[in-house]
């Protein structure tokens, strides 16, 4: 399993500090200085970000421009500033309305670049150089996804299809006599979904499943191989379950015929297997 490499490559950064030797002290010293100019520098990113996926959230359902494109108040258009696009800064200046119109933003874009913030946080956390950059990536990929999702019932494959193969050469580059399992996390995770979909069609005379469901678990198997897609599903289901079961404690009632996505909730589950593995290690 990737999770093992990762250990290996670099979470015991401390043991030189124990060594006793001035060279181990001095080595360790080093990797911490090193570990944390990464931090920093992610913390640093992760807002600005966060305002570039606000963007495609925004724009990637409804086919709008996001390259070469200017950004633009949603509501009178005028063209944004420097001053308008500092996350954070810009919409407490503002009041959370827009210098030019008035009218009042909300707080997506705002929340947008602090779950970014907390997802390279959390990366930083709990993986080690320049692969904490890579487990945000992933983190914000899915972060994207999960709120397109769960907004508009899409998943872009212009997000999606990227995001294997990057799990796939974020693999090489960590450890590449684990490749051939997250090829076949990719192909296993796709083929179970698209067979769950073609079965529930079968049954029932409907669609149950969309086919980005099953690009984006074959995506997420080229992250955690196919010893972790059972406990990604795993935590997607309880996921999808616990929300249901909230929704009907606070008195909304749901059909079996009613759309909900499961894009979310297998972000959810992508999300903690890449951190923390599978519940049952790899033999």
């Amino acid at each position: 399993m990737l999770l093992s490499s990762l250990r290996a490559y670099g979470f015991a950064w401390w043991q030189p500090l124990l060594s006793g030797s001035m060279n181990g002290f001095l080595e360790g010293a080093v990797q911490i200085v090193s570990l944390s100019v990464t931090t920093v520098g992610l913390l640093i990113v992760a807002p600005f970000v966060g305002s570039f996926l606000g963007l495609l959230i925004k724009r990637l359902p409804t086919g709008r421009r996001i390259a070469l494109a200017r950004s633009e108040c949603e509501f009178c258009h005028h063209p944004l500033g420097p001053r308008d696009l500092v996350p954070f800064c810009s919409w407490i200046s503002a009041g959370g309305r827009c210098r030019y119109c008035g009218q009042a933003i909300g707080i997506f874009y705002p929340g947008v670049e602090l779950a970014a913030l907390l997802i390279a946080a959390w990366a930083a956390l709990m993986l080690p150089d320049w692969i904490a950059w890579a487990g945000a990536g992933f983190g914000w990929a899915l972060l994207t996804l999960a709120w397109i999702d769960q907004e508009t019932y899409q998943l872009p494959n212009v997000i999606t299809l990227p995001l294997a193969a990057a799990g796939l050469a974020v693999t090489w580059l960590i450890d590449r006599s684990i490749l051939v399992d997250h090829l076949l996390g990719a192909a296993a995770g796709f083929a179970f979904l698209s067979l769950v979909g073609w079965a529930y069609r079968s049954l029932r005379g409907r669609p149950g499943l969309g086919g980005g469901d099953a690009k984006l678990l074959g995506a997420v198997g080229g992250w955690v191989a196919w010893q972790g897609l059972p406990t990604v599903v795993l935590y997607a289901a309880v996921s999808g379950l616990a929300v249901a079961l909230l929704l009907v404690a606070c008195g909304r009632r749901l059909q079996l015929s009613e759309r909900i996505p499961f894009g979310p909730h297998l972000c959810v589950g992508a999300w903690l297997v890449w951190l923390y593995g599978p519940l049952v290690p790899a033999w």
